[in-house]
């Protein structure tokens, strides 16, 4: 990229990888009323891209506009309309609440409700962002859709590869796992290879009127991180009570409904024994939270459904040849050593050492483990095997 004056054009590949000058290259540009969203247009319309800005209306304004650090509520779209004036782009903003209510937040409430742990944000950019607007980019005649997400795409011997943020500290790869070769073909991601602070000094250059918003935080649809409130809304009479059991099947006392927990949980439990207890398993169906020792969270492989395969070769051929990869398992956590591997139709990853709290409906996310920055793919976590019951793979 680059800085804030219009590049000459003189021939070859333009910045974002197409044969021609940038005025002949339209852009689609999602804006989301943020700061990296907005620095992205101003970007590429400084670089003499053709741009066309485009919001998504993804939930009702009147729900959402007070719930501070929202995404796509009725002050973003206020904010990013703002910017494209600014910048002299065209801005159109899309009504996507039905799509979004069905493919993203009804899937949540039911996930929640099947003693998963969903990953909402993942199914936006599965669903909304890289497959239906997407598509809306294309029909404009966009040459590619260009995001402010903090990860990199780069063009290998053979095709599109994703990799991580050059800033680790914002890398955004554990939500955008599911990115496929095909979406990688037609996306661009300007920020990738930028820290946030060099971000919010162009945000400062360009003059853009968010340059001092403050990042969204949390699931944008969840008013003050409550979960469970979410689903009752959706799914209403959801918050059934139920038995909390211990391992050792000792009832211990009642809960108020299994979408109240996790795997993992310590807090909140309101039953003692004496010895710290976690939660270990939801079952659902029964209406049962179990919990025990901590031993009992250990982890040592996961059966995946879902998975998307970006590394080299196919999946199958991978996962035969117990292929080493870097698996992360929360979007806080570090990548730890293990091996891909089959047991019947069911892709299984291998920890080389035990993991700890791993939750069905949680993201898998698997990395080179050469020391590449490249992304291997991931999937969901369709089961987690414990220590104590590794079974053999195929």
């Amino acid at each position: 990229m680059t800085d804030t004056n219009t590049a000459a054009w003189t021939g070859g590949v333009n910045s974002l990888g197409f044969a021609k000058a940038p005025a002949d290259t339209r852009v689609v540009a999602a804006m989301s009323g943020g700061v990296d969203s907005s620095v992205v247009a101003a970007m590429l319309k400084a670089e003499g891209y053709d741009v066309i800005g485009i919001t998504l209306q993804l939930y009702d304004h009147g729900a959402a506009i007070e719930k501070k650090g929202a995404c796509c509520a009725g002050q973003d779209i206020h904010d990013a309309r703002n910017v494209s004036d600014q910048i002299g782009i065209p801005h159109y903003v899309l009504d996507y609440e039905s799509r979004f209510r069905e493919q993203v937040m009804e899937d949540f409430a039911d996930a929640y409700l099947a003693g998963s742990t969903p990953i909402p944000c993942i199914r936006c950019n599965q669903t909304v962002k890289f497959s239906d607007l997407l598509k809306t980019a294309k029909d404009l005649g966009a040459d590619c859709l260009a995001t402010g997400h903090y990860i990199r795409r780069t063009d290998g011997e053979d095709g599109p590869e994703l990799h991580r943020a050059a800033d680790a500290s914002r890398d955004q790869s554990y939500f955008l796992f599911a990115t496929t070769r095909e979406q990688l073909d037609f996306l661009r991601f300007p920020l990738g290879g930028l820290p946030k602070t060099e971000v919010r000094k162009l945000a400062d250059r360009f003059n853009l009127p968010v340059a001092s918003k403050p990042d969204s935080q949390d699931i944008c649809f969840v008013p003050e991180g409550s979960y469970a409130k979410v689903v009752e809304k959706l799914r209403p009479g959801s918050g059934r009570g139920g038995d909390i059991v211990h391992l050792d099947g000792r009832v211990l006392g009642q809960h108020e409904g299994v979408i109240h927990y996790t795997i993992g949980q310590r807090r909140g439990l309101g039953v003692a024994t004496g010895d710290p207890l976690f939660v270990v398993k939801i079952d659902a169906p029964a209406r049962r939270v179990i919990v025990g020792p901590r031993e009992a969270l250990m982890t040592s492989g996961l059966m995946l459904e879902e998975l998307n395969w970006l590394g080299q070769g196919s999946l199958e051929e991978a996962a035969h040849a117990g292929a080493p990869v870097l698996v992360r398992v929360r979007s806080t956590r570090p990548p730890v050593p293990g091996r891909l591997g089959w047991n019947g139709d069911v892709p299984v990853i291998w920890f080389d050492e035990p993991e700890e709290g791993v939750a069905r409906g949680q993201a898998a996310v698997l990395y080179d483990p050469e020391g590449s920055t490249r992304i291997l793919g991931g999937g969901f976590i369709l089961k987690a095997i414990p220590a104590d019951e590794r079974v053999v793979a195929a």
